[in-house]
């Protein structure tokens, strides 16, 4: 399986840089294109009072748009020096819907981690896990400071969902390439997730693949993922994303949550 497109989401937050020399050096490797995507939505003034100084406020804020949108394209340009084939969309528009449909035309999505530590992307930043659940693409997520991603060794968070499911038929771009791949159930149930068919399933495309099952965490699921990632040198964890929509606000699993705010890693999930 071919990645012949990887989209990144850029903004002017202090992670942005590493962000796409990260997606430009995945592009370089995989032969593909590389597409940046940035949108800043322009807050409108309420109407009321002198429209003529509502129209000023307006004015400025248009201009502030396009200001910033092109700073994140002379950002994208700087740092998308590692990819051989690169492309630019950009809208003064919501980043998250701008980037969701953008999509269509990306077999992975890029976007930054917003953990309590991560600083304010600012206006333009896309938040991981409400772009997960909207954008029919897997998504990979990339902690600051991470500016290029090996993927020889993969931990494969395993559970028997639909998502999870969906997590490792996208990943098999990365799969097949990984030197080791090690699948991994956490929970007191583990030996009833069928983690052997979804080892003999990525060993038929030829992925050097073990399996480990972590029945007794010392601590939450998704903390013993990425304490059992550390262990094995990995730098890329593949997981499903499970959350839902409650008062048009998304609500994430607890370990889904745990790792879009806290993963050290790269994290490759879908929904």
């Amino acid at each position: 399986m071919k990645i012949s497109n990887i989209m990144v989401s850029v903004d002017l937050g202090a992670a942005a840089a590493d962000r796409v020399q990260l997606a430009a050096s995945l592009a370089e490797r995989c032969e593909a294109t590389l597409i940046g995507v940035a949108a800043r939505p322009v807050l409108a003034p309420m109407p009321v009072g002198d429209m003529i100084e509502v129209e000023r406020v307006w004015a400025i804020e248009e201009r502030l748009a396009d200001e910033q949108i092109a700073a994140a394209k002379a950002l994208f340009e700087r740092e998308a020096g590692a990819a051989h084939r690169t492309d630019w969309r950009s809208a003064p528009t919501s980043p998250l819907a701008y980037l969701a449909a953008q999509a269509r035309a990306a077999d992975v999505v890029i976007v930054g981690r917003h953990g309590p530590a991560d600083g304010d992307p600012g206006p333009m930043g896309v938040p991981a896990g409400a772009l997960l659940m909207e954008v029919g693409r897997p998504v990979l997520i990339a902690p600051p400071g991470v500016e290029s991603l090996a993927a020889k060794r993969v931990v494969v968070a395993w559970k028997d969902t639909r998502e999870a499911r969906r997590a490792v038929h996208d990943a098999l771009p990365f799969l097949t390439r990984a030197d080791e791949v090690h699948v991994a159930v956490v929970g007191p149930g583990a030996d009833d997730e069928g983690a052997e068919d979804v080892t003999a399933y990525l060993s038929g495309h030829g992925v050097t693949v073990t399996t480990h099952l972590l029945h007794k965490p010392e601590i939450g699921a998704a903390d013993e993922i990425l304490r059992f990632a550390r262990r094995e040198d990995a730098d890329l964890i593949v997981m499903g994303a499970y959350g839902h929509s409650r008062l048009r606000e998304w609500v994430f699993g607890g370990a889904t949550r745990d790792v879009l705010t806290t993963t050290p890693v790269c994290c490759l999930m879908s929904h």
